[in-house]
């Protein structure tokens, strides 16, 4: 991975392809889903997509070679959708987690789970890497995805020497460190906001702080709303997840 912590892969008709087959099945799970969060502006869409472990979706295949990946076994696809007013209070989240969604777009690193009632946070999920595959038009300003530039460096100096070396990392309490570490990056790495078309996709290295921006007013995107199906397979330990 480039010292960004991302890759955009350009639009093409293998990728096109993919996204043309997996959009209605994302859109009829997406409008049969009960899990609308922010004030019905967000739908979580895990597991949503019914994609073979190859990523194979509707009988067209995931073009590995095109996004530079090597194959591995993947779990179901989120889907994740916003709609128009993305984000809204919502009884679900605190005042200061609506604040933070608002302002700071949410931003956090994948696989930290927040755990016991102090919601501590423990590197429970170490995904490999994150591959967003946008599945419908939508306007620039429709809630797309956003990075911080070389984050997973400072996310990396942070945290290794607190995981590194340890038995069983996935028991180390890292909140305090990845607090300070992601108010490091808000002060030292530039926010980019990354929308996407069908047939382009956006590949994240594992460490690297990103969210989603609040929806602008005016931008538009097709029913139901817009959608991104995101891959994260795991990876089989900690101690591979904390490696650069």
């Amino acid at each position: 991975m480039n010292r960004a912590g991302y890759r955009r892969v350009a639009e093409h008709p293998a990728l096109q392809a993919w996204a043309d087959a997996a959009r209605p099945l994302a859109a009829a799970a997406v409008r049969a889903s009960s899990d609308w969060r922010c004030g019905g502006t967000w739908c979580v869409g895990l597991e949503a997509l019914g994609n073979d472990p190859d990523g194979t979706v509707a009988g067209v295949t995931l073009p590995w070679g095109l996004l530079g990946l090597d194959p591995v076994p993947l779990h179901r696809a989120q889907v994740s959708t916003t709609r128009p007013g993305y984000p809204q209070p919502s009884a679900a989240e605190s005042e200061a987690a609506y604040r933070f969604r608002l302002n700071r777009d949410s931003a956090h690193l994948d696989g930290l789970l927040p755990v016991g009632p102090e919601k501590r946070r423990y590197v429970k999920e170490p995904h490999a890497w994150i591959l967003g595959l946008p599945l419908n038009r939508a306007d620039a300003g429709a809630a797309p995805l956003v990075v911080w530039e070389g984050s997973h460096l400072v996310m990396q100096a942070a945290l290794s020497p607190l995981l590194a070396g340890i038995d069983d990392p996935s028991e180390v309490d890292i909140t305090d460190a990845y607090q300070d570490a992601r108010a490091e990056v808000f002060r030292t790495c530039a926010r980019v906001e990354l929308p996407g078309v069908p047939g382009e996709a956006v590949i994240l290295h594992r460490h690297l702080i990103h969210g989603v921006a609040p929806w602008a007013d005016g931008a538009t995107a097709d029913d139901p709303g817009r959608m991104v199906a995101y891959f994260r397979p795991l990876l089989p330990s900690v101690t591979e997840w904390i490696a650069p």
